[in-house]
Parts: structure tokens; C-alpha cells; sequence
């Protein structure tokens, strides 16, 4: 009885602790996107950006994946550059 409680009991809180720990994730990422922003603008952000669906990352718009590649290919010039946008683009 112990051993079927304890499985019962791990089954239905795994998952809890799986989405607690992805919501955290998300937050964490919805705030460093949200840098820069206050007020009004900041909290319309947070809340697009928190309410998005949990398949879809944070930043799958087309625009914020083109900006965190551009971030992380500065330096970058010619043809490395065209290859790890590419990368980077198609990866995120």
C-alpha cells in the first residue's frame, strides 16, 4: 500500500515540479528580453511575453531571434558571419 501510494504520489507531483521549474525559465528569460524597458511598456512585454504558449520559446519572433544572433555575431565579418547567422537562425 505504502509503494503504490508513493508512485501515485510521484506521478501527479513530477510533472508540478517539471512546469514549476520551466516557468521559472521562462521568467528569467522574458526579463533579460524585457532590459531596458519601464512602466507601461515593460509590463505589456512581460505579459505578452509570459502568456505566450509553452511550445513556443519566448523569443521565436523572427525579429527577437534576428537581434540575439546580431548580438552574438558582433566581431563577426564576411563569410563567418553569413554561417553563424544562418546557424543561429535556423537553431532558435
Amino acid at each position: 500500500m505504502k509503494t503504490s501510494f508513493l508512485t501515485l504520489s510521484l506521478t501527479f507531483a513530477l510533472p508540478m515540479f517539471v512546469h514549476a521549474g520551466a516557468q521559472q525559465d521562462k521568467m528569467k528569460a522574458c526579463n533579460q528580453q524585457a532590459t531596458g524597458k519601464k512602466g507601461d511598456e515593460r509590463k505589456a512585454f512581460m505579459k505578452g511575453c509570459l502568456s505566450a504558449k509553452a511550445d513556443a520559446p519566448p523569443n521565436s519572433t523572427p525579429q527577437l531571434r534576428m537581434k540575439e544572433c546580431n548580438d552574438q555575431a558582433k566581431g563577426m565579418k564576411g563569410e563567418e558571419r553569413r554561417g553563424f547567422m544562418k546557424t543561429c537562425l535556423t537553431t532558435h
